[in-house]
């Protein structure tokens, strides 16, 4: 045996040998010698050893333990609740509560319902979107063989193809909106009634929801669904809530496998410094962990700001959106063929959806705020529909890569044509008259036309976007910030927008508190440039008093001379002067002298005869602010814009 023993040895390399020995060691170690050195002597772990409790007829022991347990073994995601000994409980602020019916501990699964369908005779539509994301952040996954996806969508019209859907009832005594309390309830069933609502059983891609067609709820089930030659395809409310009693089967991870590779990594490096071979071991074993530990720093660094995408789109579930997958932005864009723009934040492609309907797709670029852009965009325009303010119309969100679906804007972008770039169309004193007071009523509506108003912080020509009828919508919402209607200051960490139309309380503190008039301001700065057809700084212009376009306006005004705007008839001269003399209040320094966009509206629609020039000069320069930028370009939220040079 012992010359066996030698020959093999010298038929190997030491260092292979040594690995073949220690590995083929590490094999034999026990399990709970593997979970003491991973959690170290002062966490040891035995789970053999925990005395196992009960709640309810079910037994409880590893991995999960009741609340208020001491133990090392069971992760804080696997802990149940138990109430007067009657009822087992798993609760999560991401999923909700649930009742414990079964767990399989041979099988490794664990039956669950919904806490609120089980108590209320009046609910039939669970509280919370459950799917596989959220569950395998508390450690679960889907037990595929009796656990389905359950979609309920809700449509202005009858689908084309209800062969794969239910319909359901929502006439019926079942779908009453009041539980037992008389409270609302959380079926939302008043919303229901008014529309075309269909339940489907299996696997859902947002990409198969027809346009007029958005998903409520997704949820699971261990339902099998209707059967195949069943020909009702009605629902009614009372079947839903039995579905959903059924509850679903979960699996948890099993943890020991982890604990097993740690160990091997450890003890190896014990063994391998013991024998006086660990620096040759490192070079050669160390590579590949440390290629692996900077996958693992990079995922996670990636994976933080997907867990927190992910988490605000848990908890604004209403949204009005439909989620693609990152196949079907690739399948609409045609593997982004065809290139729209680029901005700040993102590449913008063209792309069509299945119905024919052309769509902008932004695909977000690095975040430097953890995806703050995102999530801006998501809980703005998100929740929101108006005529001039850009539809958004779906989103995606794979990993790192974040893709945004917008309604398309034939005219593009309005900078294009106050400028007088390539491909643009003059526009007529007329049209650009009706497309400022279209901005405005877009930027009141977020100011006072939902429950919480939204601050743009970044309108400017660029952000503007034309559609066939040159209608303007105020898009690009990654610099909005939501705030109460009530609050007339707000609070920022860094000032945010673009050099040319930040309000100047931004960067002064002492000229006034930041609220929405910053967005009028900003507003203002877009009127004068709308006019001008140019840049309000020009330093290509013939006479220095002409550098600062809103200075050298308000100069002429004061001296009663005329300005030549290239309009033809006597009311299209009086739109232009209406629009400069709107823009000179909005540009005012002192925020409380600048009106707000509702009395912006009621003095583009009144007459010229109403209106007068303010009393104060605007700031002569912006040469002063723009040096402070520069000087503070450390902040995240400031972007500057390229505009082709232009002569006035």
């Amino acid at each position: 045996m012992v010359l066996m023993a030698r020959r093999i040895t010298s038929s190997f390399p030491s260092g292979v040998m040594v690995t073949l020995i220690a590995t083929l060691l590490l094999l034999q170690v026990p399990q709970t010698f593997c979970l003491t050195t991973l959690y170290g002597n002062d966490h040891y772990c035995n789970p053999s050893s925990i005395t196992p409790s009960s709640c309810a007829n079910h037994s409880i022991r590893y991995p999960f333990r009741l609340k208020g347990e001491a133990t090392n073994c069971s992760a804080r995601t696997y802990e149940l609740s138990c109430e007067s000994n009657h009822t087992l409980l798993l609760h999560s602020d991401l999923v909700g509560k649930y009742y414990v019916q079964q767990i399989n501990y041979h099988k490794q699964t664990i039956r669950l319902v919904d806490s609120e369908i089980q108590e209320d005779n009046f609910s039939f539509i669970p509280r919370f979107i459950v799917n596989y994301r959220n569950l395998s952040r508390l450690g679960y996954y889907w037990y595929g063989t009796t656990t389905k996806g359950v979609a309920i969508v809700n449509c202005e019209k009858p689908v084309m193809s209800s062969t794969s859907y239910l319909l359901l009832e929502t006439s019926s005594s079942t779908c009453s909106n009041n539980n037992s309390n008389g409270t609302a309830s959380s079926s939302k069933i008043s919303e229901y009634s008014k529309r075309y609502t269909y339940v489907k059983v299996g696997k859902t891609k947002a990409g198969d929801v027809e346009g007029s067609c958005k998903i409520e709820q997704m949820f699971l089930t261990s339902w099998p669904g209707p059967n195949a030659h069943d020909s009702n395809i009605t629902i009614s409310c009372a079947d839903l809530r039995n579905v959903f009693l059924s509850g679903f089967e979960l699996r948890w991870f099993n943890y020991s496998t982890i604990g097993t590779f740690m160990i091997l990594i450890r003890v190896g490096y014990t063994l391998l410094s013991y024998m006086g071979l660990w620096r040759g071991a490192l070079t050669v074993l160390g590579t590949p962990f440390v290629v692996a530990f900077l996958i693992y720093k990079w995922r996670r660094r990636h994976l933080s700001m997907y867990d927190a995408i992910e988490e605000f789109l848990q908890n604004h579930n209403n949204l009005m959106t439909i989620r693609y997958s990152f196949s079907e932005i690739k399948k609409m864009t045609k593997n982004f063929k065809e290139k729209l723009g680029e901005g700040g934040y993102g590449t913008v492609f063209k792309g069509t959806l299945r119905s024919g309907r052309h769509v902008a797709v932004k695909m977000l670029g690095k975040s430097k705020a953890n995806g703050q852009e995102f999530t801006n965009e998501m809980a703005t325009i998100g929740r929101i529909h108006h005529v001039n303010v850009v539809q958004l119309i779906g989103f995606c969100v794979h990993g790192s890569k974040r893709a945004l679906v917008y309604e398309f804007m034939p005219h593009g972008s309005l900078n294009k044509h106050i400028f007088s770039l390539e491909g643009s169309i003059v526009l007529s004193c007329e049209k650009t008259y009706n497309i400022a007071l279209g901005v405005a009523r877009g930027i009141e509506y977020l100011h006072r036309g939902c429950d919480m108003q939204i601050l743009h912080f970044d309108i400017k020509p660029h952000n503007i976007l034309l559609d066939e009828n040159f209608i303007p919508k105020v898009s690009d919402f990654g610099l909005a910030k939501l705030y109460p209607i009530e609050n007339n200051t707000i609070c920022l960490t860094a000032a945010r927008g673009t050099l040319g139309y930040m309000a100047p309380e931004l960067f002064y503190k002492n000229i006034g508190s930041i609220s929405y008039k910053a967005d009028v301001y900003s507003f203002g700065m877009l009127l004068m440039e709308m006019v001008g057809k140019r840049k309000n700084l020009n330093a290509f212009a013939e006479h220095s008093s002409q550098i600062y376009f809103p200075t050298w306006v308000y100069d002429q005004f004061n001296e009663e001379k005329d300005i030549e705007m290239g309009c033809a008839s006597e009311e299209e001269k009086n739109m232009a002067k209406k629009m400069i003399i709107v823009a000179l209040w909005c540009i005012q320094m002192n925020p409380g002298n600048r009106p707000s966009m509702n009395k912006v509206i009621e003095m583009l629609e009144g007459e010229i005869e109403q209106l007068k020039i303010p009393p104060k000069r605007p700031l002569s320069s912006p040469e002063r602010v723009t040096k402070d930028c520069e000087d503070n370009s450390s902040q995240t939220w400031i972007s500057t814009q390229s505009v082709p040079r232009d002569r006035a």
